[in-house]
């Protein structure tokens, strides 16, 4: 793959809501393009999902912009890869930073398709036409409020949802759920916010939970492992997981039952299906989460889900659950509680340039051949 040039495109879509967690609010979702041409004029286009503050993870957008530009681009131009899953060895050299890494990754996935007249779909051992998906809920002002919201999604046709919960605002919305959506597939997501706060997440363990998200600390293993051997409700790890070495660590101190795997935290599709991979070894339940992708990261996504391994409803929502608008031509639509997954070239959905003049900056090119 002989690159000619790579641009990156800030963009801004904003939500049809804000967007609680015990993080803070979301109003808009910033990310960029990463848009990478060719000698032959085929298109790759990865998507940067990093948020602009360090509160999911250590990584900003902002950090991730400075290296891609000094240090990924200048390694990617400056070799010939004869295929995408080449590029996680050639970035081992840079730690860290995979969100950084992922989106010139899945970009030259979808450029590597692209050229081979296929789509991203193809290089996955099995690949479903629907999936079905859940939907994940932050934190409302009111119990009342909160259902009328579930109950939308609810006859959408959301098969699961995932609450945003904190001390203080757990178990009461919790309960309310489940009272009124008794055979809804419940779970919560803490975000790290109960250190400290055992007997909190002790009382939530009656309730019927699928599982629950990240109680504790980024990197506390051990304390999820010791959690979990007092909890019935199944415990699941995200911000932990960053590689396929992870995996192995958290099997041996029991430290969860399942993974939410979400492609940009773990550096790009190739450790993705690593991760997959060590998930089965280990018997760990693994779905796929999402961070508030547009539709190029959404149908990756999707695409990667398809996959029979993925049994679990992830957090791949319709585009018009968080935003009014996107910046493909082909949006992911639900119907029947399930979205399609797109099977054309590469990730299978082509920009839409109004769309993308309205909610993006001009391009910056990062590089170009002479």
């Amino acid at each position: 793959m002989q690159i000619k040039k790579i641009e990156s495109i800030a963009c801004r879509l904003p939500l049809r809501q804000p967007f609680v967690t015990s993080y803070g609010q979301l109003t808009e979702k910033a990310f960029d393009l990463i848009r990478i041409t060719a000698d032959d004029g085929t298109v790759g286009i990865g998507e940067l999902v990093a948020f602009e503050q360090p509160d999911y993870i250590e990584e900003t957008i902002f950090s991730a912009r400075h290296v891609i530009k000094q240090q990924l681009v200048p390694m990617v131009t400056g070799t010939n890869l004869d295929h995408p899953n080449k590029v996680s060895e050639l970035f081992s050299s840079v730690q860290g930073n995979t969100m950084a890494k992922s989106a010139v990754e899945t970009a030259m996935w979808d450029l590597y398709a692209k050229q081979s007249g296929c789509s991203v779909l193809d290089f996955y051992p099995s690949a479903r036409e629907q999936i079905a998906v859940g939907v994940s809920v932050g934190m409302q002002p009111t119990t009342d409020r909160l259902l009328a919201q579930v109950g939308q999604y609810a006859a959408q046709g959301y098969q699961r949802i995932k609450l945003k919960i904190k001390p203080g605002c757990d178990r009461v919305p919790l309960a309310a759920i489940r009272e009124n959506f008794p055979d809804l597939m419940l779970m919560a997501d803490a975000n790290g916010a109960y250190v400290g706060q055992e007997d909190a997440l002790l009382a939530l363990d009656d309730l019927g939970l699928i599982m629950i998200e990240q109680p504790l600390n980024v990197r506390d293993l051990t304390g999820h492992g010791a959690l979990q051997k007092k909890m019935r409700t199944p415990l699941c790890l995200d911000e932990d997981i960053r590689c396929v070495e992870d995996i192995a660590t958290v099997a041996a101190l029991g430290s969860c039952q399942a993974i939410n795997l979400k492609i940009p935290r773990v550096g790009g599709i190739t450790e993705a299906q690593k991760i997959v991979a060590a998930c089965a070894k280990n018997g760990l339940t693994v779905w796929l989460g999402g961070m508030f992708e547009s539709g190029v990261g959404r149908a990756m996504n999707l695409q990667f889900a398809s996959q029979e391994i993925f049994q679990f409803p992830g957090d791949l929502s319709a585009a018009d659950r968080y935003y009014f608008d996107d910046i493909v031509q082909q949006p992911a639509v639900l119907e029947n509680g399930q979205l399609t997954v797109p099977k054309g070239l590469g990730f299978g959905v082509m920009l839409d340039e109004n769309k993308l003049i309205k909610y993006g900056d001009m391009p910056q090119v990062l590089f170009q051949k002479k």
